[in-house]
């Protein structure tokens, strides 16, 4: 890779993540996988078992709004087995398996004609420390031994075993909305389920009658 065109991919970064998954910031992505491993200049810097790959993809927009969402979505989202076998039932707190998380700006991509353009990823310089930032949310939250990462802005070669396959995307609500709030998140669907059952029983038995033709009143006299 040319130095220019290296200068250029490590200004831009993203995040993902990988279950075998994996996962951004914006947008997360879940591979089921019994292993990942990262390397860099042909030096293996981490790995891990069975588990989750977090491709994280950090965006100008990302605060630590986003990102605490994010890290409760990537440790408690049920895309594991259970003890008797029934999928997407644990999560990878659950199992109490690994996660490998690498920086992937690249996540942020819009296309420009047929160029890739990453300017909606944060520029290096924030987004190092928001990564960083990240981690240890992660950490903090799971733990810490069970939390492995690559290098941040390195030329890497990245190694996913997938299970299955399983990929999810997952998206951070945007900045501002009611729903970066999990209690109103989930009144919020709870409402979308009432509405989607309402309009699976058809019209309510009310409105059937107020469109019903009434019969006319034969008993009356005409005079």
């Amino acid at each position: 890779m040319y130095k220019r065109e290296f200068t250029a991919w490590y200004r831009r970064m993203s995040v993902v993540y990988g279950i075998g998954a994996w996962s951004v910031l914006g947008s997360l992505f879940y591979y089921n996988r019994t292993m990942a491993k990262s390397s860099v200049g042909g030096e293996q810097i981490s790995a891990i078992g069975r588990g989750i790959c977090v491709l994280l993809g950090i965006s100008l927009e990302d605060t630590q709004k986003e990102l605490e969402h994010m890290v409760r979505k990537i440790l408690n989202l049920r895309v594991f087995e259970d003890e008797s076998g029934k999928h997407w039932s644990k999560s990878v707190m659950d199992k109490q398996y690994e996660i490998l998380c690498v920086s992937q700006f690249t996540l942020q991509c819009v296309l420009k004609g047929n160029k890739p353009d990453f300017h909606l990823a944060m520029p290096t310089e924030q987004a190092e420390g928001f990564y960083n930032s990240f981690l240890e949310q992660l950490r903090k939250t799971y733990r810490p031994e069970l939390i492995k990462d690559g290098k941040f802005g390195a030329y890497m070669q990245v190694h996913i075993q997938n299970d299955g396959p399983v990929t999810i995307e997952l998206e951070s609500p945007a900045p501002g909305t009611a729903t970066s709030d999990p209690k109103q998140l989930s009144k919020l669907e709870k409402q979308q389920q009432r509405k989607e059952k309402t309009r699976a029983k058809g019209p309510s038995e009310s409105s059937k009658e107020r469109n019903t033709p009434r019969k006319e009143d034969r008993s009356a006299s005409s005079g």
